[in-house]
């Protein structure tokens, strides 16, 4: 597979990752407290495709790799939001961990992308 195919495969990946984040967060209790998270959440899981799709995009090398640090923060904060979820038990576990473990995956993919660009 050649950059351009792995773009676009992660482009698509991290739009779908978006849409299981926003389904999800559907699902989340309607108290102030799941509320909050429900927000955090929807940023911070779609923000990743987003910031994505904006590197692919760059004016330059810098900006790339700008554009990669914010998806994987983006990514690890979305980590951090399904965790929560998780200890709190809002969701069902079955529905919880195949994003959770998608969540994890496309976060080591930044953070490999972001240390290869040092």
């Amino acid at each position: 597979m050649d950059n351009k195919e792995f773009a676009k495969d992660l482009e698509n990946r991290t739009k779908l990752f978006a849409i299981a984040i926003l389904r999800l967060s559907s699902k989340l209790p309607n108290s102030q407290e799941a509320r909050v998270i429900r927000n955090q959440i929807s940023k911070s899981g779609t923000s990743v495709g987003a910031n994505y799709r904006e590197a692919n995009r760059a004016r330059s090398k810098a900006d790339f790799a700008n554009k990669i640090k914010i998806s994987e923060s983006e990514a690890s904060e979305t980590v951090y939001w399904l965790e929560l979820i998780e200890e709190l038990t809002w969701i069902e576990n079955i529905v919880l961990s195949s994003v959770l473990n998608e969540a994890k995956e496309i976060l080591a993919i930044f953070s490999s992308i972001s240390k290869s660009l040092k």
